[in-house]
């Protein structure tokens, strides 16, 4: 499990930098220090590692997401938009391994079947921490796994839209964030509020 941790975080750094295409697994090996032999004992393929930084990267990307619905006092829906929507300027090349690899699967079945069960489980990752910290969600216009797979794809689109820095990236997000907050009350995600303390 060691091994297989020191070789996830390396490679975090390599090939989120250079990119997918640009990145071999002698690179990899060679940032964690270790052996072909050690990195295939761990995952079967580069494309098997992704995966699981991917798995990573969207469970730390949840976390992010419960923190700001389930902390203390009730996000804005512009909040919670610009949670779901905006991208921290040094997460650029996480979108562009995103969209990179993404492609990549396209061409390939067995490994576009591979992206689309971490997809799955991302999707109900989303729609079970909403309806937990959202409850109202329940009686919104959709299905909360509607509702789960609509805003990941709204999100995808995005980063999609956004992986350059042309002048009119900020346009676009803020309207994208502007029509995700004017939606999100009618699909019932509105964090509930803290509870009143009581009174002395």
């Amino acid at each position: 499990m060691h091994t297989r941790a020191r070789l996830l975080e390396s490679a975090e750094r390599v090939i989120v930098e250079r990119g997918y295409a640009q990145t071999t697994i002698e690179d990899l090996c060679a940032a964690a220090g270790y052996t072909r032999g050690a990195f295939y004992s761990n995952f079967r393929s580069k494309d098997d590692l992704v995966l699981a930084l991917f798995d990573r990267h969207s469970a730390d990307r949840l976390g992010q997401l419960e923190r700001l619905l389930d902390g203390p006092g009730a996000a804005s829906a512009e909040g919670v938009a610009r949670a779901l929507l905006e991208v921290n300027p040094l997460e650029r090349n996480w979108i562009l391994l995103f969209l990179e690899f993404r492609i990549h699967a396209a061409r390939d079945p067995r490994l576009a079947a591979e992206l689309d069960e971490h997809d799955r489980a991302v999707r109900d990752a989303l729609a079970e921490l909403l309806q937990r910290c959202c409850p109202a969600v329940a009686r919104g216009v959709a299905p909360v796994g509607g509702v789960a797979a609509t805003l990941l794809a709204v999100r995808e689109g995005i980063l999609a839209r956004t992986a350059g820095e042309g002048p009119g990236v900020p346009e676009a997000l803020d309207a994208a964030v502007a029509t995700l907050s004017a939606i999100l009350p009618a699909l019932g995600i509105v964090p509930t509020p803290a509870a009143p303390e009581p009174e002395s």
